[in-house]
C-alpha cells in the first residue's frame, strides 16, 4: 500500500480530486482514508483508487496470471475479483487488453462449437448438495511426474462448487475412494449424476451408492445437455492448468488445486455469486488479500444466527439466476438448429470424438 500511496501522491488527477475534497467541492463517491484516495461503489465496500501507473498492470497480473489469485480465468471473472478490491476508470478495458495479449491464454483456451439439437436444461435443485455431477477426465498426456493420468471431479449443480483430484487411473475402486473422501468431508449428497462408463456402473459403485443412501442417475454418452456442467468445467480447467504448468506440462497435477480454488472463488455468471460463498456462506479471502490491509471483504457479525437465512437467500437467488440464464442460453443455442426426433428402438449413428491430448496448444 505504500507503493500505491506514493503513486497517488505523484498523480495530478488524484491530487486534484483530493484538493476538491478539502474544498468540499467534489464527487461524493470519493473520500480520503489513511492518506489514500478511496472510492465508494455501493453495494460493494469502498476501495482504493489506482492512478495511471504500473500498479494497474501489476494488479491485473496478480489477479489473472498468478496461480492462487487468478489462474488465467477470463475477463468477467478477473474483472469482478479486481472490482471488489480496487478501482480505476479504464479497468475493464485494461483487463480485456491484458487477456487478449496473454500468451498462455491464447495458446490454451478451448474453442467451443455447439452440436446440433435443441437444449434441454436440467431444472435447478432445491438446495446446495442436492444434485452433484461426477466425472473422470482424461487420459491426460503427458502423465504427471507423480504418475497421475486422470482427474476425477464432483460439481454441485446449484452452487457450481467443484471438488477435483488428480488420480492414476479411472477404475471403480478409485471412484469409490474419492467419493468416500468427499462424503466424509462434506456430507452425503441426495443425488449423483454420472455418465454410463464402466467405472461408475460397476457393481461396487452401485453398492456404495446404495449403502450411502445416494440416488444414482446416469447420462448417455456424448450428451452434453444432460451432464454439460462438468464438461464445461473440464474444458475451462484444461486451458487454465496448461497456462500455469511448466513447459513440459508434467506438473499439471500440482496446478489443479490452484485452478479449482480460482474457479470456486470467482463469481459464476449463471448464479451471480461465487461457488465458495454458496457453499460456505462467507466470502472467500484470497492469499493476496491478506497482504493488502485496505481490501475489505466484510462478514456478517451475527454469522451463526443469520447463516441459515443468508444461505436460503443465496439459494433462492441462484435458482432464479440459473433458470433465467438457462432460458437465455437455450434461445441462443436453439437458433437456426434442427431438433430431430427419434423413435425408441431406432437405429442411429453415434459420432465418436477425435482423440487428442488434453493440454495440447490449440
Amino acid at each position: 500500500m505504500d507503493d500505491l500511496r506514493q503513486q497517488q501522491q505523484q498523480d495530478l488527477d488524484v491530487q486534484q480530486i483530493i484538493q476538491n475534497i478539502k474544498a468540499k467541492n467534489h464527487n461524493p463517491k470519493y473520500f480520503v482514508e489513511n492518506d489514500l484516495l478511496m472510492r465508494r461503489q455501493n453495494p460493494l465496500p469502498p476501495v482504493p483508487y489506482v492512478p495511471k501507473s504500473r500498479i494497474r498492470s501489476d494488479i491485473i497480473k496478480i489477479y489473472h496470471d498468478t496461480p492462487a489469485n487468478g489462474a488465467h480465468f477470463g475477463c468477467d471473472k478477473t474483472t469482478k475479483k479486481i472490482q471488489h478490491r480496487y478501482f480505476w476508470p479504464t479497468m475493464i478495458k485494461d483487463i480485456k487488453n491484458h487477456i487478449k495479449s496473454c500468451v498462455p491464454c491464447l495458446q490454451n483456451n478451448h474453442s467451443r462449437r455447439k452440436p446440433n439439437g435443441a437444449l434441454k436444461p436440467i431444472k435447478p435443485p432445491d438446495g446446495v448438495w442436492h444434485l452433484l455431477t461426477m466425472d473422470f477426465h482424461g487420459p491426460i498426456i503427458p502423465i504427471s511426474q507423480r504418475g497421475n493420468k486422470y482427474i476425477i471431479s464432483l460439481t454441485d449443480v446449484l452452487s457450481k462448487f467443484v471438488i477435483a483430484k488428480a488420480v492414476r487411473d479411472c477404475t471403480a475402486e478409485t471412484a469409490a475412494r474419492f467419493l468416500k473422501e468427499v462424503i466424509l468431508k462434506y456430507g452425503t449428497p441426495r443425488c449423483i449424476l454420472t455418465d454410463n462408463g464402466s467405472h461408475f456402473t460397476a457393481a461396487m459403485m452401485e453398492e456404495l451408492f446404495k449403502r450411502m443412501g445416494v440416488i444414482y442417475l446416469y447420462s448417455t454418452p456424448y450428451h452434453p445437455q444432460t451432464n454439460g456442467q462438468i464438461e464445461r468445467y473440464n474444458a475451462t480447467m484444461d486451458a487454465k492448468i496448461a497456462a500455469l504448468s511448466n513447459e513440459r506440462r508434467t506438473n499439471w497435477d500440482e496446478q489443479l488445486p490452484f485452478v479449482t480454488f480460482g474457479y470456486n472463488t470467482s463469481i459464476h455468471a449463471t448464479i451471480g455469486q461465487t461457488p465458495f460463498e454458496m457453499m460456505y456462506g462467507r466470502k472467500p479471502v484470497l492469499p493476496f488479500d491478506q497482504q493488502s490491509p485496505l481490501v475489505s471483504l466484510p462478514q456478517d457479525p451475527e454469522h451463526v444466527q443469520k447463516l441459515n437465512e443468508y444461505l436460503s437467500g443465496l439459494t433462492g437467488d441462484a435458482k432464479r439466476n440459473i433458470l433465467d440464464q438457462q432460458q437465455k442460453y437455450k434461445q441462443r443455442y436453439d437458433l437456426h438448429r434442427s431438433n430431430p426426433s427419434y423413435k425408441i428402438g431406432a437405429l442411429v449413428l453415434v459420432k465418436t470424438l477425435d482423440k487428442r491430448n488434453k493440454f495440447d496448444i490449440r
